[in-house]
């Protein structure tokens, strides 16, 4: 498990070490995601590897909001003056994203040749 969390931390700073070298305005996690990513489809028994150790660190997600709610409560002051746009910019970019995933998943399906179970 050890090893697993190392690669998944070398592969951000590698992104990290990238996006400040290339001065790029793309996230360094973000790149070491896609590096990652690029890795796990070249090598699909590494997949199955870390597959564990990922599903274990994505149980324990939720406490990496617990930094976010104090930060909100700290500004508390702030986000009451441009709470409206914020509120809409929140649930505009949810129903976005749950849009796109969707078609993803189905295209994705698609592609794969699975039958779309889509209720009509």
């Amino acid at each position: 498990m050890i090893f697993h969390l190392g690669l998944f931390l070398g592969f951000q700073l590698l992104g990290e070490v990238i996006a400040r070298v290339f001065t790029l305005r793309l996230p360094g996690p973000v790149i070491g995601m896609v590096l990652l990513a690029a890795l796990l489809l070249a090598r699909p028994t590494i997949g199955k590897k870390i597959e564990g150790t990922a599903t274990t660190v994505l149980s324990y997600l939720s406490l990496l909001y617990v930094p976010a709610g104090v930060g909100i409560v700290q500004y508390l002051d702030q986000v009451s003056e441009i709470g409206l746009p914020l509120a809409t910019a929140l649930v505009g970019s949810t129903i976005l994203a749950i849009g796109a995933g969707s078609l993803t998943f189905k295209y994705v399906g698609r592609a794969m040749g699975q039958a779309d179970e889509t209720p009509q």
